[in-house]
């Protein structure tokens, strides 16, 4: 008598090959998140359990005593303040400059538009480091040191935001822009009551990528902001490698991670819903 077949699942796919693909999502799902999971447990552990022979995810005993420590190390609310408005307001700014131009490239007809896009393209291939003592001696000159302006205004300009928008903007109908023309509205008004709200995955794209380049930023900050007053998360967070004896306390270390990765993922939380749709629309479209 011959074996049965395995039926196919939905959409021609066999059990065995529905069971092996969900398989290997979980494994690389896990593989993800280990890390995650481990700089949780190390932060929750004592500091003499940490370099243990024997690996403990589950920290036993639990406490927060790093996360006091840490507080206390490093003024925690103030450089975390520090690192939430740099990135809170740059992220703002560099969304909307970016937009504006996008807007220019994409739906204003003008002589060499295109030659400057172009050129303003081709400074993507600028290694950032390489404009750093730049734009450092431009910030020294204007008397902006260890201030808030020179930690965002830098940040403003971005040609993978322009370039980014301005794909999302050349996928949308005109017939929308037409008829306000039509209605008596200026560039202005099409720019913020028609081409925005239509553009809110890549805007919610934008966002997110800025937001997480500004909160992790440590190099510029590190040049720029060094009094505690203006001084970002990862600028104070690198102060805990090497304590005492050259001994890195890792389950301080640990919880000031924690600590930085908690705004990003809250951003992407809150993006989620627009984050692959933008990726998409403005990513392929040209």
């Amino acid at each position: 008598m011959s074996a049965t077949a395995p039926r196919p699942a939905s959409g021609g796919e066999t059990i065995a090959g529905k069971v092996l693909r969900v398989a290997m999502m979980t494994l690389i799902v896990a593989l993800m998140v280990l890390p995650f999971a481990w700089m949780l447990s190390t932060s929750l552990k004592p500091q003499q359990y940490i370099l243990s022979t024997t690996p403990q995810l589950i920290p036993n005993p639990l406490t927060f005593e790093s996360y006091i420590k840490l507080a206390d190390r490093i003024n925690l609310f103030r450089t975390f303040f520090n690192s939430l408005l740099v990135a809170v307001l740059g992220t703002g700014g560099q969304v909307l400059v970016s937009a504006m131009a996008a807007y220019a490239f994409s739906r204003m007809q003008w002589r060499g538009r295109d030659t400057v896009f172009v050129l303003y393209l081709a400074t993507m291939m600028i290694p950032s480091v390489v404009l750093v003592i730049p734009q450092f001696i431009l910030v020294r000159g204007l008397g902006w040191m260890n201030s808030f302006a020179a930690l965002i205004v830098p940040g403003l300009f971005s040609a993978f935001g322009t370039f980014l928008l301005r794909q999302s903007f050349l996928g949308l109908p005109k017939d929308f822009e037409e008829a306000a023309f039509v209605d008596g509205a200026n560039y202005f008004t099409i720019f913020w009551r028609i081409i925005l709200p239509l553009s809110q995955p890549a805007l919610a794209t934008l966002a997110v990528f800025s937001f997480m380049g500004l909160w992790n930023a440590y190099l510029w900050p590190l040049f720029v902001a060094r009094q505690e007053a203006v001084m970002t998360l990862p600028v104070a967070l690198a102060a805990l490698q090497g304590g005492p004896r050259a001994l890195t306390e890792w389950n301080m270390v640990m919880a000031g991670s924690v600590v930085a990765v908690l705004p990003i993922l809250v951003a992407y939380l809150l993006a989620q819903r627009w984050f692959v749709g933008g990726v998409v629309s403005s990513g392929i479209k040209g």
